[in-house]
C-alpha cells in the first residue's frame, strides 16, 4: 500500500509524526516528510492511524 500526502492541506500539526514516527517526520520547518511511502504488514496500521488523526486529512492510504 502506499502513503499518500497532500502537501498544500498538510498543516504540520504532528499529529501524524507521533502515532507512526518510523514512516514521517516533520523537518526543521515544520513539513512533513515521508521516510516510506510503500508500506505493508504491520506499517499498514500505522499508516492508517496517522491518517486518522490528521486534523485536516492530508494524508491516505491506497
Amino acid at each position: 500500500m502506499k502513503i499518500v500526502l497532500d502537501r498544500p492541506r498538510c498543516e504540520g500539526h504532528g499529529l501524524c509524526e507521533e502515532a507512526a514516527p518510523q514512516l514521517m517526520h516533520l523537518d526543521d520547518e515544520g513539513e512533513l516528510v515521508l521516510d516510506r511511502e510503500e508500506v505493508d504488514g504491520a506499517d499498514v496500521a500505522l499508516a492508517n492511524a496517522a491518517a486518522r488523526v490528521c486534523p485536516v486529512a492530508a494524508l491516505r492510504v491506497v
